[in-house]
């Protein structure tokens, strides 16, 4: 596990993979700035958006989808509604049926990461919601790898 220190020097170079995301004003809660549960639905969404897009993810009829297993978050500064986020995505393993991601949110237009976050997830044949013995397919590793920043190292969270 890497020390705070360490991810609070994340940049959007350290991520192969970038979406833009404008904040909503049912986003912010009563502290004005965006709600933690936010976070977790932005993450979830720059995953899958890139699986969709990159690995050939149908989510209604793909043979397997992918089961969030763990996830964390880490939170440095806030992020309020009007600000636009770029969330950045990278994967720092990747096993036979598991992929562990890292997610940074950042600012448009301010250079300091907001929060840098880990999904786990495991990917499982929809008939069985099981993992295959034969891992994930060939389409999604292959997507995946193209954002594999650190192959058989543990993750940076």
């Amino acid at each position: 596990m890497a020390d705070l220190n360490h991810l609070k020097r994340r940049t959007r170079a350290d991520y192969p993979y970038i979406l833009e995301y404008r904040t909503r004003w049912t986003d912010n809660d009563m502290y004005d700035h965006m709600n933690n549960s936010i976070y977790n639905f932005l993450y979830d969404s720059v995953i899958n958006t890139y699986l969709i897009e990159h690995c050939g993810l149908h989510p209604p009829t793909s043979p397997q989808y992918g089961m969030v297993v763990h996830s964390h978050n880490d939170y440095f500064a806030s992020i309020s509604f009007p600000a636009c986020a770029e969330l950045a995505l990278r994967v720092n393993r990747i096993g036979n049926s598991s992929v562990t991601y890292e997610i940074a949110l950042f600012e448009k237009g301010q250079d300091a990461v907001r929060s840098v976050g880990e999904f786990v997830q495991v990917f499982v044949d929809r008939d069985t919601a099981r993992p295959s013995a034969k891992g994930m397919n060939h389409e999604l590793r292959r997507g995946l790898e193209r954002i594999l920043v650190a192959q058989n190292r543990q993750s940076k969270i």
